[in-house]
């Protein structure tokens, strides 16, 4: 339930029409399921939102939907009975690989932030059209939910966006892009963000593929055909994650208590966390992305082109430096694939409501250091004013206290309702009553301030400004033919 704002009876404009809910469309079960066939985005309808069973801590609080917008994405909704009258409008994280849209995904997404329903707002999240890689893209289909939200259930008196991980950046993408100062979006909440953009965001996990390449000499074996490491992967490799687990394991010994691994194995591992900074905890999952991501990157949405480069970068915390610089494989990026990445993902600055952030200072996935780069990126845009950033002494990726997330959304709302703009100390001081109800305990630390972008990654030639796209090039890169990454 609804703990800290008071019942609103919903409107009979916002409620969903009687025959609407009674309307016999997709079968709920098949898909839940992941049964039903994906119709190709030319030829899909947009189907209308029919009831579902609510996750568990939902089920009498809210009335929830699915339903499948016009481009074949797979969406969820919830309205709690005790409607505030405003929306949360989600973009989820990732990428997933998967080439259709999970029918899954939008409600397990509402399974995981049903605090927002249990605070009153109604919520709506898309699984997006497809699996792979495209910001532009996510951020389109997060419109088309919440105007799918709208067609059906009214104007809410106030819409935000959410976004957590790679969500992050999609959803900043959504106020850059449909958030203008008359737009239909109030503020955003980001949620330990990918906030760099993708041309910058990733060097850090190019950086490793190289570096792991040259210690471990496994992906690709000697004996297997070869592929520049800016691929990721060739593309019609059948290496499984299971196999790309085995290949780290052999390397490094990752999975073995320290004591069970070989000195060769120890010393592999040791060099590869102290080059590229990656906490070990998540150095399979960093090392997935810099294999299997970047396979759909280069593959899948750039036509085979390289947008990375590690040309000019000086690795060192080595045991052996200098051999590690002379060894370790070099490329320079292809120049329009930097474009269409820069293009698709990167951010502006250009921001006209207001955006608060919350991330863990030792997010181990998505480095603090992003809310830096996305700090440089409106002050270089002249949109700082816009932005309140919060912090705690975290240590997930995905794990924040539920108390953070109902405060930090409280925080915004008011933020947009008088004006008055938070303080990373007001918004801690805010979190204790929440976690009163919550007890996820409340663990900000107000006095941090994230060092450069440049301090945790290293910059490539020319990566030290932002933004890294200032809207005047976004602009003009719009006038070319085909740029960007295709839905």
């Amino acid at each position: 339930m609804n703990r800290f704002r008071p019942a609103l009876r919903l409107p009979r404009s916002l409620r969903p029409p009687r025959a609407r809910r009674r309307a016999l469309g997709l079968c709920l079960a098949g898909v839940l399921a992941g049964t039903l066939a994906q119709a190709p985005a030319a030829q899909a309808r947009s189907a209308p939102p029919e009831p579902a069973p609510c996750p568990a801590g939902l089920a009498d609080n809210a009335t929830c939907y699915t339903g499948t917008d016009a481009n074949g994405a797979h969406y969820a909704i919830a309205v709690p009975k005790r409607w505030n009258g405003s929306l949360v409008v989600h973009a989820h994280g990732g990428p997933d690989l998967g080439d259709a849209s999970d029918p899954a995904r939008s409600v397990e997404d509402l399974e995981r932030w049903q605090v927002v329903v249990d605070q009153g707002y109604a919520w709506a999240g898309s699984s997006y059209r497809r699996g792979g890689y495209g910001t532009r893209m996510a951020a389109a289909d997060t419109e088309s939910v919440r105007r799918l939200f709208v067609e059906e259930f009214g104007r809410p008196l106030r819409t935000y966006v959410h976004g957590q991980s790679w969500g992050g950046d999609v959803a900043a993408k959504v106020v850059e892009t449909y958030a203008g100062p008359h737009g239909p979006y109030d503020g955003a909440l980001l949620t330990n963000g990918v906030l760099a953009g993708g041309s910058r965001g990733y060097d850090y996990r190019v950086d490793l593929r190289v570096v792991y390449q040259y210690y471990c000499a496994n992906l690709p074996r000697p004996e297997e055909p070869r592929y520049p490491l800016w691929q990721g992967l060739r593309r019609d490799s059948t290496l499984t994650t299971a196999g790309l687990r085995a290949r780290l394991q052999e390397c490094t010994g990752l999975a073995s208590p320290p004591g069970e691994r070989t000195a060769l194995q120890q010393r592999n591992l040791d060099d590869i966390l102290n080059v590229t900074g990656i906490p070990e905890r998540t150095l399979e999952s960093h090392l997935r992305f810099s294999v299997f991501t970047f396979r759909d990157i280069v593959h899948g949405r750039l036509g085979g082109r390289n947008p990375f480069s590690n040309r000019g970068v000086r690795y060192s915390g080595s045991h052996d430096d200098k051999a590690l610089n002379a060894g370790v494989e070099r490329f320079a990026a292809d120049p329009a694939a930097v474009r269409d990445l820069s293009y698709d993902s990167d951010l502006t600055g250009r921001v006209a409501i207001p955006v608060l952030t919350l991330h863990a200072k030792d997010d181990p996935t998505a480095f603090v250091e992003h809310e830096a780069a996305y700090r440089d990126t409106l002050r270089g845009a002249h949109r700082d004013r816009y932005l309140v950033q919060t912090f705690t002494d975290e240590h997930e990726h995905s794990g924040l206290s539920t108390s953070e997330y109902a405060g930090s959304l409280a925080a915004l709302d008011r933020w947009v309702r008088t004006g008055q703009r938070p303080t990373p100390r007001s918004v801690a001081a805010s979190c204790a009553a929440f976690d009163r109800a919550y007890a996820t305990g409340c663990f900000y630390d107000t006095g941090y301030r994230p060092a450069s972008y440049a301090s945790r990654v290293r910059p490539r030639p020319g990566g030290t400004t932002w933004p890294a796209m200032t809207a005047a090039r976004e602009k003009a890169w719009s006038r070319v033919p085909g740029v960007g990454i295709a839905p």
